[in-house]
């Protein structure tokens, strides 16, 4: 039995979960938990036993100085609970950590005993992949779930996804036969521009979380951001002209594929988030532009042999998820 001690009753409480690694494309998943950990200034309550689910020599511990103390920090995954206050609000319980290397049923098991003992009543799990689709449009998003209830009572689809999996599959699937409702948001990034960080997406991974849980998220500098990472993108594609025919194909496959979707339902969903971000007179953001830590750079479009720029060609991966898994995409 999970004890937890000096943490507070908490009201109608979501348990959000984002995984470093496979799950993971451009650490927009785990850097949406860390804007709420960081916007709702989050309280850590526990931290699972790195011995217990990681193989050290597949993530390793770091070494750092505290006023000339050496300490050590070993990877493993952290539970922290926010406050979002104001009326009628509901309180978070964050989980961030690193996509364990063993033991998944255990490591399943103990979150989900942490739900159990906070009373949570859904678990939304986050995650991104890499997709064909334009850095210039919408980031898509998928929101899945096991649960034929849940998928009719919050306009989810329900997942039909036959293949590989990681952290991310197996925690909904953990739920699911625990009896607690789960969803996955999924954003798609593209392959193209698919290191971190990706602001576009972790915003846009944040509005439908937003929609999904109907609480209203601080976006701090993440829209500043997100316009900064696209023109850093933009001006990397207009170096060469392969690019340029590379990423306008994708665009005219999109706007193709979305067209049926211009629907009023879209756009009253943009229309509401609007209104509750009027009626709660959000701060407005930092002033300025983002820095360097908002703007990629061209390693990743770069040849090598020829020092042009051109477009990554895609690695071989399994079937294409429909929403609920995420491609390998190599240590992140």
């Amino acid at each position: 039995m999970i004890e937890l001690e000096g943490v507070p009753e908490l009201i109608d409480p979501v348990m959000i979960c984002a995984f470093e690694g496979w799950n993971d494309a451009g650490d927009a998943a785990s850097s949406a938990v860390a804007h709420l950990d960081r916007e709702f200034k989050g309280e850590v309550f526990a931290a699972l036993d790195a011995e217990d689910y990681y193989d050290f020599q597949v993530n390793r511990p770091t070494i750092w100085l505290d006023g000339g103390v050496r300490k050590i920090t070993w990877p493993t995954t952290r539970l922290s609970v926010v406050r979002t206050g104001g009326s009628g609000s509901r309180d978070l319980v964050l989980v961030r950590g690193i996509e364990p290397s063993m033991r998944w049923r255990s490591f399943c098991n103990e979150i989900l005993g942490f739900a159990h003992e906070l009373g949570v009543e859904l678990v939304v799990i986050l995650g991104s992949l890499l997709g064909d689709t334009p850095h210039t449009r919408p980031v898509p998003i998928s929101a899945v779930t096991s649960d034929p209830d849940l998928a009719r009572t919050m306009d989810l689809d329900e997942s039909r996804y036959e293949g590989p999996t990681g952290i991310v599959g197996i925690l909904q699937e953990a739920c699911a036969h625990a009896g607690v409702p789960a969803a996955s948001l999924w954003a798609a990034v593209p392959h193209y521009v698919s290191q971190p960080p990706n602001p576009k997406a972790t915003l846009a991974l944040l509005n439908r979380l937003e929609d999904l849980i109907d609480l209203r998220i601080p976006q701090g500098d993440l829209p500043e951001d997100s316009r900064a990472w696209q023109r850093g993108v933009d001006q990397l594609a207009a170096e060469d002209s392969e690019v340029a025919e590379y990423v306008q194909s994708l665009e005219q496959a999109r706007d193709t594929a979305d067209l049926p979707e211009a629907s009023g339902e879209a756009i009253a969903r943009e229309f509401e988030r609007y209104l509750r971000r009027r009626d709660g007179q959000a701060p407005p953001s930092p002033g300025g532009l983002a820095a360097e830590p908002g703007v990629p750079d061209a390693s990743h479009l770069r040849d090598t042999t020829s020092g042009r720029t051109r477009p990554a060609k895609p690695k071989p991966q399994p079937p294409e998820p429909d929403g609920d898994e995420a491609p390998p995409e190599g240590d992140s």
